[in-house]
């Protein structure tokens, strides 16, 4: 069974796709896995966000898939009826902590504190979204959370790009990034699948020290 770790190592990056039409869904993510991103997180912020999630589901079946900006228990089933394998969630509130154990699904809780992570890890949890990484302090404030947290790994999200990436990845507590930066908008809305699948290429390249 997958756990949340695992997501930690499937890729480098996780891409953090906003999709606005469902036409562009399966063929962006063909293009991540094209470029060597085996995994990608669509997050919940558009009408068509989870016909999108499905069209995926159908359509590329050897990427892992998961929903992201999860912040209600209804969204959490939401995105399971439509095919996602994993859940992320930007912050943790009861409700929604216990709605995604519900599913069954492995899923990256967000935490912006410590002590937000420490109520996590009472709840048995050990792979979190760090989020937003670079607002919230950053690799400094990684680095700072290591030794009293040695239990806990992260994936920092949120103002992440290829040039800052590998700080990230170079610290022990940090098992992967989440990124926009591979889907941009603009690539997305002229529908430049070719330069998401480079910029895929690109990231994948990436390495955690």
């Amino acid at each position: 069974m997958t756990t949340g770790s695992d997501l930690l190592d499937l890729s480098p990056v996780i891409p953090v796709v906003v999709i606005e039409d469902v036409a562009d869904a399966a063929p962006l993510a063909e293009a991540l896995l094209a470029g060597g991103i085996r995994v990608i997180e669509v997050t919940l912020r558009t009408p068509a966000a989870l016909d999108a999630i499905a069209a995926i589901h159908a359509s590329v079946p050897d990427i892992v898939l998961g929903a992201g900006t999860v912040t209600s228990p209804e969204q959490a089933e939401q995105a399971v009826s439509a095919g996602s394998s994993f859940l992320v969630t930007p912050g943790t509130t009861p409700d929604v902590l216990d709605a995604c154990f519900a599913t069954g699904l492995p899923f990256l809780p967000g935490a912006g504190t410590v002590s937000e992570a420490m109520r996590l890890a009472e709840r048995g949890l050990t792979a979190l979204k760090f989020f937003p990484a670079e607002a919230a302090g950053g690799v400094d404030y990684l680095k700072s959370v290591a030794g009293p947290l040695p239990g806990l790994r992260f994936c920092p999200t949120g103002g992440i790009s290829l040039a800052t990436a590998p700080r990230y990845l170079a610290l022990p507590n940090v098992g992967c990034v989440g990124g926009s930066w591979l889907t941009p908008k603009n690539a997305v809305a002229a529908k430049d699948f070719g330069r998401i699948e480079a910029l895929a290429k690109e990231a994948s390249t990436l390495t955690r020290d």
